[in-house]
């Protein structure tokens, strides 16, 4: 079944902002930070976490990235000093990843600026209405699509 002209419209305009968001928030992120987008979601993603640690296969699913890309991610961001990684307590064949402190610093540093530009390009814009209106229809795809 064939998508109709809205259905078509909202689906290219979709792709269209995620695209110049996606694009925006990368330019930022290197140029304020040194940081990738998904070296950023991770050290943000770790900060929520419990002790700034968290297990590489639970960082996986919070970070939305394959096992893969995770590993190599936070070999990245190890090298830099700013994520180490463990055995997990009584798991010998878990691994746990954690902020070091000179992550913890990293991202103290760059959470601001990253967070001006979300807003600006996520919110900015909206009224509190259409942003109430898009914030309930983003909770609803995430639940149609599932974690």
């Amino acid at each position: 079944m064939a998508l109709d002209d809205r259905e078509l419209a909202a689906w290219h305009d979709f792709l269209h902002i995620t695209a110049i968001i996606n694009r925006r928030i990368e330019q930022q992120l290197k140029q304020d930070a040194g940081l990738t987008h998904p070296q950023y979601e991770v050290l943000s993603r770790l900060s929520d976490a419990p002790e700034g640690s968290l297990r590489m296969t639970e960082l996986a699913q919070a970070a939305v990235t394959s096992k893969s890309g995770l590993t190599y991610q936070v070999t990245q961001l190890e090298k830099a000093g700013f994520v180490a990684r463990r055995h997990s307590p009584g798991d010998d064949r878990g691994v746990v990843a954690y902020l070091t402190d000179k992550g913890w610093a990293k991202l103290r540093a760059a959470a601001p600026g990253h967070a001006r530009l979300v807003r600006d390009l996520f919110r900015e814009g909206l009224t509190d209405k259409e942003f109430s209106g898009l914030a309930t229809a983003m909770a609803a795809m995430r639940r149609h699509l599932g974690d």
